[in-house]
């Protein structure tokens, strides 16, 4: 099953300033993530970010924010949303899953941290209800090498596709030699 740029959307869980230092290999899981936004805002798929408890964990990291909030050079900019949540599961906290229905896509591209948590929490609850989900394994980590890995074998074993970013943005352009290719190989070199 291949990710499709037209009926995916992006989703990056919890990638705050007060967490991020603690988390294993996290420089990797923000830089894919960045990647990924910056993919995703170049090509036209809506991008959500979650803040869990924000006057705890602190806002997003700086990179994040940024790539989420920078302007393209095409003729529409595609705006990230931002919400806070208190659930560990984005698809529990209250109007979360009808705002990612609202576009009118059924693949989830997931990445963030914890992923023995929240970003587990989240792909479980987006499957059940009725996503196909998606988890960037080099964009989401936890604070041990162990956690991540353990909820990577769970999500996979529960029909959750585990994919890297540069699947997600090969899969989201399709062919070479077009403008668009062009335009994101800064992103995979």
């Amino acid at each position: 099953m291949l990710i499709r740029r037209d009926d995916s959307l992006l989703l990056v869980v919890d990638l705050q300033q007060k967490l991020a230092p603690a988390i294993f290999e996290g420089e990797q899981a923000i830089a894919n993530s960045v990647r990924l936004l910056n993919g995703a805002r170049q090509l036209g798929v809506p991008g959500f970010v979650s803040e869990q408890y924000v006057r705890g964990l602190g806002p997003s990291i700086a990179a994040i924010r940024d790539a989420a909030m920078a302007e393209t050079t095409a003729d529409t900019t595609v705006n990230v949303r931002f919400f806070e949540k208190t659930h560990f599961s984005c698809a529990a906290e209250p109007g979360v899953t009808e705002l990612l229905r609202s576009t009118h896509r059924s693949q989830v591209i997931l990445t963030g941290t914890e992923t023995h948590v929240c970003v587990l929490q989240t792909a479980f609850g987006l499957l059940d209800a009725g996503f196909e989900v998606y988890l960037v394994a080099d964009a989401s980590s936890s604070r041990t090498a162990a956690n991540r890995q353990f909820a990577i074998e769970r999500m996979r074993a529960a029909g959750i596709g585990i994919v890297t970013t540069e699947m997600v943005l090969f899969e989201w352009l399709h062919r070479a030699g077009t403008d668009e290719f062009r335009a994101l190989l800064p992103l995979i070199k």
